[in-house]
């Protein structure tokens, strides 16, 4: 039997006062299995020959944004870990990777040829992803701190065929700061920061247990951290993408807000995603925010049937 985790009240009293009348399609989202969604790996293969290929096993193959064929929905009913056992699984010619959690490298668009640097990469969903729209040209630094995740991280990237990757094992500070000292200059940087992961109750709901307000308001001074060594390495006119799987206003918005009060070079840009996103938030409790964080994206799993997710995009003006 599966296990069933309860909100806390303090966790409730929150997303309440972020979503006010929405409140309650967000309670019921929760209730409901996510969508299956996979991203064809175009180093090995075109969504064209993938969707045939998928289509030959009668599985039923969406493909909900016209711009990206590579974003696929697999709309059967599966057995639980099917995706991960068949044979274009395993040859790489897919990666199973939620839609939200595609829209941060869909903001960051990495160019063939360019120096990206990953900073928290494990398990690999982004840097494969990142790789692919480098077409395995340029050099990508994909960085993780746990041994553990980096073999799975190293896994992910040999079955996608990916050669254009350093993988490092460092704290993300230290190893920007080391970046930094040897001169290293950056055009595109992804910081998807660890997070109390609010957006993943559908298909993580033991964050239900895990969430406590003391952890946010830690992951909030390590995410500032982390997020201010990066700027130090990226290039005049270079691009940061910063992102988490939370709603929490501390993570996402206050993080923003200090970096831009912090950082006269740094100006946060307008984005344009395939789904429906609101404006970042630009006063939470006693806190009132630049009003620039409003070009921050919300992305709330009762608006497209995905999982929560929380992107802004930073230029580096000099």
């Amino acid at each position: 039997m599966k296990k069933t985790y309860e909100a806390k009240p303090l966790f409730l009293e929150r997303m309440q006062e972020l979503l006010g009348k929405d409140f309650q399609s967000y309670i019921e989202i929760l209730k409901k299995v996510p969508v299956r969604s996979i991203r064809a790996n175009k180093l090995k293969i075109s969504p064209e020959e993938l969707k045939k290929k998928l289509e030959s096993k009668r599985w039923k193959i969406s493909q909900p944004f016209k711009d990206y064929p590579e974003i696929m929905i697999v709309e059967n009913d599966l057995q639980p870990g099917e995706l991960g056992r068949t044979l274009e699984h395993l040859l790489g010619y897919y990666y199973v990777q939620e839609i939200a959690s595609m829209l941060p490298i869909l903001t960051l668009k990495p160019e063939p040829g360019q120096l990206v640097l990953d900073l928290c990469s494990a398990p690999g969903s982004k840097t494969t992803q990142i790789a692919a729209e480098m077409k395995n040209t340029g050099t990508i630094i994909a960085n993780e701190v746990s041994l553990k995740r980096i073999k799975i991280l190293a896994s992910n990237t040999e079955r996608c065929g990916i050669t254009n990757t350093i993988i490092t094992k460092k704290e993300g500070l230290a190893l920007c700061k080391k970046l930094e000292k040897e001169g290293f200059e950056f055009h595109k940087i992804l910081v998807d920061a660890p997070c109390s992961g609010e957006g993943t109750l559908r298909s993580s709901p033991k964050t239900y247990k895990m969430w406590n307000i003391k952890a946010v308001k830690t992951l909030s001074r390590i995410q500032k951290s982390l997020l201010s060594s990066a700027i130090e390495i990226l290039k005049p006119k270079g691009e940061i993408v910063y992102s988490t799987c939370t709603h929490s206003p501390e993570e996402n918005e206050e993080v923003i807000d200090y970096i831009l009060k912090n950082f006269p070079n740094i100006k946060i840009e307008q984005i344009s995603l395939p789904v429906k996103s609101r404006s970042g938030i630009k006063k939470w409790q006693d806190k009132e925010y630049l009003e620039d964080v409003k070009f921050s994206c919300r992305i709330y799993p009762q608006d497209n049937n995905t999982e929560g997710f929380f992107i802004a995009k930073l230029r580096r003006i000099k």
